[in-house]
This record gives C-alpha cells, structure tokens and sequence, in this order.
C-alpha cells in the first residue's frame, strides 16, 4: 500500500507510475477525492467529541443536549467509517511505484539486461531438450503423471529426484553460511551484515485476508483455492514467509530478519494454454528455494543487490550461464519497486529461460501487513521487504541436463552436486 502522502504530494508522478505498470491515472483522482471527501468528516467526529465531552461536564441538566450530539456523532462516525473503508479499497488496488532506475516498458521484451556471466557448452553434436533426455533415460514422466493428476504435472524419478535434493541441500549451506556470505558480500563490495538466514519449512496454505495483504493473491485465476477451508494453496514460499510478521512490531537491533524456505509451490497457469507444453519447465506443482527479508528502510536496496549476489554466486557454483535483467515496469507484480530476473542459457532449447526473480518492495508490503520496526521510544517505521529466488528447483534442473548433456545421452552431474548426491553422472 502506497502512503497518502506522496499521493498528495506529487499526484503526477504517481499517475505517470500507474500508467507505466498498466494501472489507469484516473485511480489517483479517485483517492485524492476520497482522501478529500475524509478530511471534514474527521474534523466533524473531532468537533463533536469535544462538545459531547464538554456537555458531559455540565451534569444532568444537559442530558437532552447531549444525546443529540451522540446521535450525530454515531451517524456522522458510520460515514466516516464508510469512507474510510472506501479510501483504503482504492489504496489496496494501488501498485507499488517504480524505482527510478526502473526501465519503462510494456512486457518482458524491453527488460534490459545488465551483465552475463559464463561461457556457452559447446557441443559436437545437437544438444537435446530436457523433454528428451528426461524421456531416454526414465528420469522425467509426464505421461503417467497426466494419467494421475492432469497436464502439467511430472513424476521426477531416480537420480533426478536426488538431485533436486542435491541442489535443496546446496542452498541451504550456502545461505545459512556466515563465512560464504561474507565472502559473497565482500566480492560484490556490499555494505550488508553477513547474517545468516533461518532455515523454514512454511506452510503451504494461506488465507484469503494474508494473501490480500501480501498483495499477491491476484491474479486469483491463477490460484488454487479451498472453498471449504476457505485457504488458497501459495504460489511461493514468500507467500507465507513474507506474511509471519504481520501486525507485530520487530526491535532494530533484530533486522535484517532473513528466512529461507523450502516449498512445494502451485499455480494454475491459467494464462499458458498452449505454451511449454513439454518437459517440467511449466507446471502446476514445483519446489522452489525462497529468500525473504525483512530491513529498516536504509538497509532495503542493498539487501536486493545481496539477494541478486547470492542468486549468481549459486549458478556461478553451478557453472551455468546466464543474464541479469533489470525488469521493465510493465513486467514488475504490482508489490514491486525494482524486480530482477536471472535468466539461464538452455542449449537445448537454444534460448535464454527465466530461472530467478528478485523483488524489492520497498515498505509496500509492510504497511499492508503493517509489520513495523521501532525506532526509537515513541516512533516505530514500516519495514522494507525483498523476496527472492535461490533454486527454482525444476528450472534449474533443466538447465542442469541441458548445459551437462553428454554425446551418449548421459548427464553429467555439476561437481559442487556430488558430495550432496553422490554420484557424478545419469545414465
């Protein structure tokens, strides 16, 4: 949620951000005039209460008096209670306003790519699609899966399943590290505690009022929902690791508060009729490996720029190669001040695909969940949060075959895998 005030204060360079994350300027003219409709309604419920309490002081021989004031304040009070209810649905719909050095774009084709690392796989003969390896060697099963549960479903087998567990494992150790991440900050020359994360398995369930306040219940289209529990099943471990503090108010001296969490993850995928049909790299049931933050607003960029440097430091262990992307506001969640993707080279498909994002809220999230930091003794501040990818595990394990295909249909296995897995090739 957005704070009022910069609403006031700078209302074209809010409509100008609604415009740019395809949101219409007129949503800002209609909270201003809420916000205004407000302003005499308080000043009214503020005059009354006085007056009532200054009749009161007056004794019993005011009594008439002073139940006509209760009666106008309690139908004057109901207004401002509708009001204000109004005003707060016009700020919830509100997306987040972008960074400044957020490039203004509409969809992911004018996302600008800020750096590459790693050296293409050369091959001496045509490297395969993950579908296909996963096929020739019984490692991947759509087809019994579909038979069970549906399209876009997967039975992972043998040593492909251990080495999701492999690269869980990997992700763990690095980020609960405190020698590895100083290490990490110190070569991206950061300015962030070298804290570790706490590891959490989240649940995967989470009711409609934390999703709403998370701002990541809609698209519902693209949620799968329990109507007889009244939950919704996460679309991503931040959904619910984002949502532990809400309503509290957490001391300095505790930030950065950092999770990782460990997931199954679902998402109906409502809008991909039709696209990335094959293999696992679309589908409505997937791990992933989160990170979430929670900074005072000092602290919450740098922290971003930590999560991209873990992001990278683990495809770097993993020998992938990939992009970063700095994201158009047209391709940002509307939480979203700065978003960043990593995208992964796929030989086989011969293409560049998504495999991280990195989100930074700024105190957007948190003044929904009202999850505060105190300060001093009497001001307490929102929190900034971030959100990020460690493994998305079935992408990563796609880039895995494909970049470590060999001739004979094998893969080998990343060497920085096999002390978790045990074994240094599949066939």
């Amino acid at each position: 949620m957005l704070d009022i005030k910069i609403i006031r204060e700078e209302p074209q360079k809010v409509r100008d951000a609604f415009i740019s994350k395809g949101h219409p300027a007129s949503l800002v003219d209609d909270i201003l005039a809420a916000d205004e409709k407000l302003q005499p309604l308080r000043r009214k419920v503020e005059d009354l209460r006085a007056e009532r309490n200054k009749i009161a002081a007056m004794g019993p021989h005011a009594a008439e008096q002073g139940k006509k004031i209760k009666q106008e304040l309690e139908g004057i009070s109901n207004e401002l209670t509708e009001a204000t209810e109004h005003l707060d649905e016009l700020l919830l719909s509100a997306p987040n306003l972008p960074s400044s050095d957020t490039p203004v774009g509409k969809d992911d084709s004018e996302n600008v790519v800020v750096r590459e690392w790693g050296t293409k796989p050369h091959f001496d003969f045509t490297p395969k699609p993950h579908w296909e390896l996963g096929e020739e060697l019984d490692i991947i099963d759509n087809q019994r899966a579909a038979k069970v549960s549906g399209a876009r479903f997967t039975y992972l087998k043998g040593r492909l399943a251990l080495l999701q567990f492999a690269l869980i494992q990997l992700a763990m150790q690095v980020v609960t590290d405190q020698d590895t991440l100083q290490k990490i900050i110190a070569d991206h020359k950061l300015s962030v505690p070298a804290k570790p994360f706490t590891p959490v398995v989240p649940p995967v369930l989470i009711r409609p009022e934390a999703f709403q306040r998370m701002a990541r219940l809609e698209p519902k289209d693209e949620r799968y929902y329990i109507p007889s529990d009244d939950v919704y099943l996460i679309g991503s471990a931040e959904h619910t690791l984002g949502a532990m503090h809400m309503d509290e108010v957490i001391l300095e001296s505790e930030l950065p508060i950092r999770y990782v969490g460990y997931s199954t993850a679902f998402r109906r995928e409502a809008g991909s009729y039709g696209k990335d049909t094959k293999g696992i790299l679309r589908l409505h049931q997937f791990d992933k490996v989160e990170l979430e933050a929670f900074t005072t607003p000092e602290q919450g960029l740098e922290e971003q720029n930590f999560f991209v440097a873990i992001q990278e430091y683990l495809m770097q262990q993993l020998n992938i190669p990939y992009q970063v992307l700095l994201c158009c506001t047209g391709d940002q969640g509307d939480p979203d001040a700065r978003h960043l993707d990593i995208n992964s080279w796929m030989p086989g498909q011969d293409t560049y695909r998504e495999t991280h994002s990195s989100d930074y809220m700024t105190d957007y999230q948190a003044r929904r969940l009202k999850t505060r930091v105190k300060r001093t003794a009497t001001e307490n501040q929102y929190v900034h949060t971030n959100d990020a990818t460690a493994f998305a595990i079935g992408r990563t394990l796609i880039a895995v075959m494909e970049n470590y295909q060999q001739a004979d249909g094998s893969i080998k296995v990343p060497e920085v895998l096999v002390p978790y897995c045990g074994f240094s090739e599949i066939r």
